[in-house]
């Protein structure tokens, strides 16, 4: 993990299982895996790794899990998710180089097409797993984040 400085995470479909919960009053829940969370909170860290969150939409839960988790950057409502990146890493003195990032579905390509390390859940979409060095067997929601920080922790 020496080369990785940022890990960059996906919401929907890759900390969540994709699915979203809406009443009449907007989005009621959306369901988090603990070991995901265990991984960024404890594991990230010890790593010096700082941990990204970039998601297409916005969410109050979202950003409750991502204060319990203590991630500081996080950014909600993104349309370009390589132009918000390029943006962070700027002001990061960070390179796509040094970005492992995991994703889930074909608005992820363009970015992960830019980053050093590319990981996704099993229910990714085929474009997504086509340039992923990292294919989790769980699905997204399910510990893919965990397994693959504990995968990119075993080979460096």
């Amino acid at each position: 993990m020496q080369r990785i400085k940022a890990l960059v995470i996906d919401v929907d479909g890759t900390l969540t299982d994709g699915k979203i919960y809406l009443s009449n009053n907007g989005e009621l829940f959306k369901a988090f895996n603990v070991k995901d969370g265990y991984g960024i909170k404890n594991i990230l860290p010890k790593y010096n790794v700082l941990p990204v969150v970039v998601t297409g939409r916005i969410s109050e839960i979202v950003q409750k899990r991502c204060e319990e988790l203590e991630i500081v950057h996080f950014f909600q409502g993104v349309k370009d998710k390589a132009a918000c990146l390029s943006e962070f890493l700027e002001k990061q003195q960070l390179s796509f180089e040094e970005v492992a990032y995991i994703g889930d579905d074909d608005n992820d390509l363009l970015v992960m097409n830019e980053c050093g390390v590319v990981g996704c859940p099993s229910d990714s979409s085929e474009g997504v797993k086509s340039i992923a060095q990292f294919i989790s067997k769980k699905s997204g929601g399910n510990g893919a984040v965990r397994e693959f920080i504990d995968w990119l922790v075993t080979n460096g």
